[in-house]
């Protein structure tokens, strides 16, 4: 752990999510103003003005063009730099908010223009996502919902020769603390049935990480294994809601679609992978029968880390009476069946083109435990087993009104704690068109 004094007291808080080793980005201004988006780095309960900054002269040993990234609204200009880019902006922000090392930890009037405090900002979805990609990544989660629908063979043959995944719908992308409308959708209630339009039924939730493309590669062109963590910019929450009644319905032959395109919540501070390197796994966890990889995928050092996952549910009752939320699931990264350099290797394998901004997900994270499953249908096994919450309530998948918060940290020994904040959404009734 650094011994640096951070110039923000509250980062110093050992439990505290956003210490002077971690400072994600956002995209933000201040609550209840029309001013200019702008680009901020969070530490403690503060977040420090990077336009400002700037223009203050604390960023200059970033370089010229890190400095005209970071007086942009969004991130898509600090991205395309690269990682060396990427460093050069943590190292002189890192300084910038550093005691001695700045002339902010002394100039009273200068901390209180650059540095404002987080409860006071307005954030926003912190890049322009072109593309959002969403994987199957967990083989504790594949199993299991393979299991209920496919009992004799709940794993399918290709499982551990690629990673699987589909193509998201980027328009619906919300940020933290945005509102989510319940769906309308075909749906089965009865099988065997014909189907029948109507809101869904079996609104799921799903505990994910997702990464943000920096550099991309051109149309035709492959990244290499080797060059895949690079490329990787940074991670945030993502919450994949999920209409499980009309994905049963709709996903055979070719996936899911209305299921997932109406919404997907994601965290607003991007933590870096730099931050995030001393919680970086040696090794991506195959079993010894498993099939040899194809060379494509071969990575001796996989980008892939120890990252815990929480899961947290609130009803409208619990808020009225005041009641903590309800911790739902506690998994960890570690349980992944493929890496973040693996999945974005194999996204570009046909020549597929990724853009900076692009994000990608790891599919819901689940692990062998009961308490590790990172979604209602496996926590609750399709709703025969309803989870029993506090003031006498039960769930079996989520109600109208009910909240879920994602949560997600990284600690280790003679490291600072790494929080990614929260990620969360309250449901909203569907909205019938009266027809």
């Amino acid at each position: 752990m650094s011994a640096a004094r951070p110039v923000v007291e509250s980062a110093m808080d050992p439990a505290g999510d956003f210490p002077l080793e971690n400072l994600p980005y956002g995209s933000a201004r201040r609550r209840g103003t029309d001013e200019p988006w702008r680009l901020f780095a969070a530490i403690g309960d503060q977040a420090l003005d990077l336009g400002a900054s700037v223009e203050a002269g604390l960023l200059a040993s970033s370089g010229s063009a890190c400095q005209e990234a970071l007086r942009a609204p969004l991130l898509n200009p600090l991205m395309a730099l690269g990682s060396s880019a990427w460093m050069s902006a943590r190292r002189a922000i890192q300084s910038a908010l550093t005691v001695g090392a700045s002339r902010l930890g002394s100039d009273a009037a200068l901390r209180s223009r650059l540095l404002v405090p987080r409860g006071d900002l307005e954030l926003r979805v912190p890049a322009a996502i072109g593309d959002y990609t969403d994987f199957y990544c967990s083989i504790h989660h594949a199993t299991n919902v393979g299991s209920m629908f496919r009992p004799d063979q709940p794993l399918l043959p290709n499982y551990k020769h690629l990673p699987i995944g589909y193509h998201g719908r980027a328009s619906s992308i919300v940020i933290d603390g945005t509102p989510v409308r319940r769906p309308f959708g075909q749906i089965v209630p009865v099988d065997g049935q014909p189907p029948i339009f109507g809101p869904s039924r079996l609104l799921d939730y799903e505990m994910e990480l997702g990464f943000f493309v920096g550099t991309g590669n051109e149309q035709g062109t492959r990244v290499a294994i080797s060059d895949a963590a690079p490329r990787i910019f940074g991670f945030v929450l993502v919450n994949d809601w999920s209409a499980r009644d009309v994905q049963k319905w709709e996903y055979q032959p070719l996936g899911p679609f209305n299921a997932k395109n109406f919404a997907t919540t994601i965290s607003p501070w991007v933590v870096t992978t730099e931050a995030l390197e001393p919680f970086r796994l040696a090794r991506v966890s195959r079993g010894e029968s498993d099939p040899p990889l194809l060379p494509y995928l071969e990575t001796p050092r996989p980008l892939l880390h120890e990252i815990q996952v929480e899961v947290l549910l609130r009803t409208q009752a619990m808020r009225e009476r005041h009641t903590p939320a309800h911790g739902v699931s506690l998994g960890t990264t570690a349980d992944l069946y493929w890496s973040f350099d693996q999945m974005l290797a194999h996204h570009t394998s046909t020549g597929c083109n990724l853009q900076p901004g692009d994000l990608i997900a790891s599919g819901t994270i689940s692990g062998a435990t009961k308490e590790s499953r990172g979604c209602m249908l496996e926590r609750t096994w399709r709703g025969q087993e309803p989870l029993e919450l506090p003031g006498g309530e039960k769930r079996a998948f989520i109600q109208d009104g009910d909240e879920v918060i994602l949560r997600a940290w990284a600690q280790r020994e003679g490291s600072a704690r790494i929080g990614f904040g929260e990620c969360s959404g309250v449901v909203l009734p569907a909205r019938d068109l009266g027809r």
